[in-house]
């Protein structure tokens, strides 16, 4: 059996498919991956790389009698993290995840499996993979698919999912029998970069919060004010004035500081642009292809049409508004269980 590098976070997930790899006859080389990044000690600040995290994932290394390494990716993860700043500060809704599975787990842990002789690599998500195509896990709650549609095409054939074909509670009860120290851990559902739980601690601390401005309703008059664009995304309803009836972020002037508010229906797009598109399937032809997609991670697919653009990009049609569809965030493509690829909502038309 191949050898194979498995990521490992300090996480009961990854430490099952670290477990289920070796049952299976691979060769299995653990890594830990450092963000730099750390919680106050005794406080509520966390992170899910953490010190703590690492030692975690050294003890199941250890239980499994497998090698370990501890690598440092804070330069990288740096550079994720200055992008998510700036993206909040442009008035846009970033997705880090997203980004650290394209760029570092999928990218440069394949430069970490090549060092040590390793054909393929490994982790708890729980996505599944079959002849080099992206597919829906068995647990629909757990399933993280939306946040690995820009790993590149040729590498899904180096990727496993242990748990593509598992739910959660089966992960738990496989590392209580094998007893391994992860067992019971809570999971973290935070970024794990924002270790106080606002991620606006963050934006400040790499360059402020954008510009100030004012709330404005649709037809342009002024309902209060704001100290910084960082602060909203498009959907959002609180840390808005109080005007009597609900109101939501509709739309964002990052230049002018300007945040429109306006009642839930007004916030749905029929169309939307998207940017960096990545194909995981054969790209369509130029009637494009009907399809399902997310433009968030738990929310319903919805049926569109997306066609493919000569700039690399592409053009959404939803065959019902999509609702509070934000500039910066995900769009990704699904027919049925498979992943067709995904995208970078760039912008959108209201309905």
């Amino acid at each position: 059996m191949p050898r194979v590098l498995a990521a490992l976070s300090g996480g009961v997930d990854s430490s099952v498919a670290a477990l289920l790899l070796q049952e299976a006859g691979y060769e299995v080389v653990g890594v830990f991956m450092r963000n730099g990044v750390s919680g106050k000690a005794g406080a509520t600040e966390k992170s899910c790389c953490s010190a703590s995290d690492s030692r975690d994932a050294a003890l199941v290394a250890s239980r499994l009698g497998i090698p370990f390494y501890a690598v440092d990716f804070s330069r990288e993860f740096a550079g994720l993290i200055d992008h998510f700043a700036a993206e909040y500060r442009r008035g846009r809704t970033p997705n880090p995840c997203v980004l650290c599975n394209t760029h570092l787990k999928f990218g440069q842990l394949f430069e970490l499996a090549d060092a040590v002789g390793a054909e393929l690599v490994a982790t708890g998500h729980y996505a599944d993979v079959r002849d080099g195509r992206l597919l829906r896990a068995a647990d629909a709650a757990k399933d993280q698919t939306y946040y690995l549609f820009g790993v590149a095409r040729p590498v899904l054939a180096r990727v496993r999912f242990p748990l593509g074909r598992m739910h959660k509670a089966e992960v738990r009860e496989r590392a209580r029998a094998a007893g391994l120290a992860t067992a019971e851990k809570p999971e973290s559902m935070e970024i794990c970069f924002v270790t106080s739980g606002e991620y606006r601690d963050v934006v400040r601390a790499r360059g402020g919060g954008g510009a100030s401005g004012v709330f404005v309703d649709e037809a342009g008059r002024v309902l209060g004010r704001h100290d910084g664009v960082d602060g909203f995304t498009v959907g959002q309803r609180s840390r808005l004035p109080a005007l009597g009836t609900p109101r939501y972020v509709q739309r964002i002037d990052a230049v002018t500081g300007t945040v429109v508010l306006a009642p839930r229906e007004a916030l749905g797009s029929r169309t939307a642009t998207l940017v960096g598109v990545n194909w995981l399937v054969d790209p369509p032809g130029p009637e494009g292809v009907r399809c399902e997609v997310k433009i968030r991670a738990r929310s319903a697919p919805l049926p569109a049409l997306v066609v493919p653009e000569a700039s690399g990009g592409a053009r959404i049609t939803f065959a019902e508004p999509a609702s509070a569809a934000a500039p910066g965030q995900a769009a990704v493509f699904y027919r049925g269980d498979l992943v067709l690829g995904g995208g970078w909502l760039e912008d959108t038309t209201p309905a």
